[in-house]
């Protein structure tokens, strides 16, 4: 071989290696752009999904605080008057003062005028009832109901035989409510058995067992 071909056979080979150097380089370079590619695809989906996620909280939050809002405004609608409302209820108080008051005075017991004082007051308490009824406050039913402490106090135990125990048998204060709250307890009298009954019942059952 001569020395001509013995160099170009050495640029062929060189130039192969080239080509084949050039070549890998450029599959590196490929999957480099692959890979970033992915890495940009990758970094995208993600922050679709950090935006849809706090699109969804922000929702969620937004829709917690309506409920809260249409809670709150129907709650003050509706419990608004609260206070006024509990204050008043001495209007009904007084009237039901002054009506004992006029009821035990010797000097006029019997008379016309009592009577018709009396029927006006009435007049007055009803419309007061009536009054409070379509503004949701009514009146707590208490009289022979048992004693339920989520709307009476007992002030008071009156001994009658005829009534279970616990038995309201007087009402010494109205009580009122207001939608679905308390407004104020009716203070009341429950019934309680006679001393003398347990008394007996008691010597009843010491005399069974001994027999």
């Amino acid at each position: 071989m001569t020395k001509e071909e013995n160099q170009n056979l050495d640029n062929n080979v060189s130039k192969k290696k080239g080509d084949e150097s050039d070549q890998t380089n450029e599959n590196i370079q490929n999957v480099e752009n692959e890979k970033k590619e992915e890495q940009i695809e990758k970094s995208s989906e993600e922050k679709l999904f950090e935006i849809e996620d706090k699109l969804t909280r922000t929702l969620a939050e937004m829709e917690n605080q309506r409920r809260r809002f249409e809670k709150e405004k129907q709650e003050a609608f509706e419990y608004g008057g609260f206070a006024f409302a509990k204050e008043a209820l001495n209007l009904i108080d007084n009237l039901e003062r002054s009506k004992q008051i006029l009821e035990n005075d010797e000097t006029i017991k019997n008379s016309e005028a009592l009577k018709k004082t009396l029927e006006h007051l009435k007049i007055i308490n009803q419309d007061l009832i009536s009054i409070f009824s379509k503004n949701n406050i009514n009146p707590i039913d208490s009289l022979n109901k048992k004693l339920d402490p989520n709307y009476h106090q007992a002030m008071m135990e009156i001994e009658d035989d005829k009534k279970e125990p616990g038995t309201i048998v007087q009402e010494i204060q109205k009580g009122f409510t207001i939608g679905d709250r308390l407004l104020r307890p009716s203070l009341v009298g429950v019934s309680k058995k006679s001393a003398d009954k347990d008394q007996k019942a008691e010597e009843n059952k010491e005399n069974t067992n001994q027999k």
